[in-house]
C-alpha cells in the first residue's frame, strides 16, 4: 500500500526542503516524464500539470508525520515549505529504494524557479506536439506568465539536460 508513498518520500529525502506546492507538483511531474517510477496521474490545470493523487499522498505523508508542511504567510498569499521529518527519514531508510540519477535531477529541479518549472512541465505535457505548436499552446494557456521565446528555448534545453542526467545509467 505504501509503495507509492515510499517513492514520494524519495523526493524529500533526496531534494531536501521544497518550497511551494506548485514547485512540488512540477518536480514530480517532470521526474515522471524523465521515466522515474512515479505513478500519479496528472491533468492540465491552471498552473500546468497537476495531480490530485499527489496532493492526497502528500497530505497522508504529513498525517503520518513523515513530512512536515509549514505554511508561511507572504502577505496576500500563503506559501508552503516541505521537509522530511526524522520519522520520515527512518521510514525512507527502512524501505530504501535505489533509483539511480533521481537525486541529481531532483536537486537540479529544486534549484529552479517555480515559474520556470511551470514552463518546463507545460512543454513536457505537450511533448507530442511540434515546437511551434507548443509555443502556441504556451502563449494561449500561459498568457499571464508572458513567457518569451528565449525562455521556451531554455525550457527545451533544460529538458535535454535532464534527459541526459536521467538516462545516464
Amino acid at each position: 500500500m505504501l509503495h507509492d508513498h515510499q517513492k514520494l518520500m524519495s523526493v524529500f529525502a533526496l531534494a531536501g526542503e521544497i518550497t511551494g506546492r506548485k514547485k512540488l507538483q512540477k518536480m514530480v511531474f517532470i521526474a515522471k516524464k524523465m521515466k522515474f517510477p512515479f505513478q500519479e496521474k496528472f491533468e492540465f490545470h491552471f498552473y500546468g500539470p497537476y495531480s490530485e493523487e499527489l496532493t492526497l499522498r502528500i497530505e497522508e505523508l504529513c498525517n503520518f508525520g513523515f513530512i512536515e508542511e509549514v505554511k508561511e504567510d507572504k502577505g496576500g498569499y500563503s506559501q508552503y515549505r516541505y521537509t522530511i521529518t526524522s520519522a520520515g527519514c527512518e521510514f525512507f531508510e527502512s524501505e530504501s529504494m535505489d533509483i539511480p540519477q533521481l537525486r541529481e535531477c531532483l536537486i537540479d529541479m529544486n534549484e529552479q524557479s517555480s515559474r520556470f518549472l511551470e514552463l518546463v512541465s507545460t512543454v513536457l505535457y505537450f511533448e507530442e506536439l511540434t515546437k511551434d505548436e507548443v509555443i502556441e499552446k504556451v502563449a494561449e494557456l500561459k498568457r499571464k506568465q508572458n513567457y518569451s521565446e528565449e525562455e521556451i528555448d531554455e525550457a527545451y534545453q533544460y529538458i535535454e539536460t535532464l534527459k541526459k542526467t536521467a538516462f545516464s545509467h
